[in-house]
């Protein structure tokens, strides 16, 4: 049975989501700022802000579920401060008008308790910086009167994945033949998750009451090392593996006292200077979805940068 959805955002997340709705029959409403999104007879594509609540009141109109995909416009706490609250208010008031339930995707920055093994018990209350913007968000969530679920997820790889530690700064340099370099740590413990697992999980989530107002974990396999990925990826490209250097923490902290790029990634540091692991089987049981094998996952990653080339 077709059903319509709205996806606000066609980042990896959202255009992934919109693909697999549409590949299985149902009607999707894709709301961008630049008109973008999947080519596909059931997907059309509306230019327009996520944050206009006139426009959200009619593209919210009939559907059953929105999944909620933007990003903020630059990867700075001021501007996520600024920019995602209002966005998040707003379509959950259109929703909540439409009678949809809203879907988010979610990070692990609003763990407070980041090196032990992230469950979906796991206390979610850091503060400060990027890191206080998602547990504020969050909160926020949890009081709105629209029916929502949030769906957190390690470091992106996968299909139109680029500005990630597993995207543009690694997969590249292996199809070129060069060596490449990692932040914190090549060795230590770290959880990726393939995107289309956590599109999946999403669509599950969305078409599952008793799932919603709660915070699940998208299905993510063991946690790799930066070395044992770009590993992976390095056999999945028939290539042999390249050297991997590691750009210290303390290298990044010095850089962020005169560039804001460096200061904003070195506030994640943490992630990647002692182990950074998340559990999923509780939402893999509840959503009966599993994690793409690795093998798989990396296959269709190279693939999809190969395409590009």
């Amino acid at each position: 049975m077709s059903t319509t959805y709205v996806v606000t955002g066609a980042g990896p997340v959202g255009w992934t989501i919109a693909e697999q709705l549409a590949a299985a029959g149902h009607r999707v409403r894709i709301l961008t700022r630049s008109g973008s999104g999947p080519t596909q007879p059931l997907v059309e594509r509306i230019t327009g802000d996520a944050k206009d609540p006139s426009q959200l009141h009619a593209v919210f109109a009939g559907a059953s579920a929105v999944f909620h995909c933007i990003h903020g416009s630059t990867y700075t706490a001021a501007t996520w401060e600024s920019e995602l609250p209002a966005a998040e208010q707003a379509v959950l008031k259109a929703a909540q008008e439409a009678g949809a339930v809203v879907v988010f995707p979610e990070s692990l920055y609003s763990y407070s308790e980041p090196h032990r093994v992230m469950t979906e018990s796991s206390p979610r209350a850091a503060t400060g910086g990027k890191r206080g913007v998602r547990t504020e968000l969050l909160r926020a969530r949890a009081a709105a009167k629209t029916p929502c679920v949030s769906v957190v997820a390690g470091d992106f790889f996968g299909p139109r994945v680029r500005l990630a530690h597993a995207g543009e700064r690694m997969v590249p340099a292996i199809l070129a033949g060069t060596n490449l370099a990692v932040v914190g740590s090549a060795t230590l413990p770290h959880s990726f998750t393939y995107v289309p697992d956590l599109a999946a999980a999403m669509i599950v989530a969305a078409e599952t009451p008793s799932a919603w107002n709660k915070v699940w974990h998208a299905p993510t396999g063991p946690a790799l090392t930066q070395q044992e990925l770009v590993s992976a990826f390095a056999a999945a490209a028939g290539r042999k593996a390249p050297k991997v250097r590691v750009l210290p923490g303390w290298v990044l902290r010095a850089a962020g006292i005169f560039y804001t790029d460096a200061r904003e990634l070195a506030e994640t540091l943490y992630q990647f200077e002692k182990p950074f692991v998340m559990a999923s089987a509780l939402s893999e049981a509840t959503l009966g979805i599993s994690p793409t094998p690795l093998p798989a996952a990396a296959a269709a990653t190279v693939e999809w940068w190969r395409q590009q080339e």
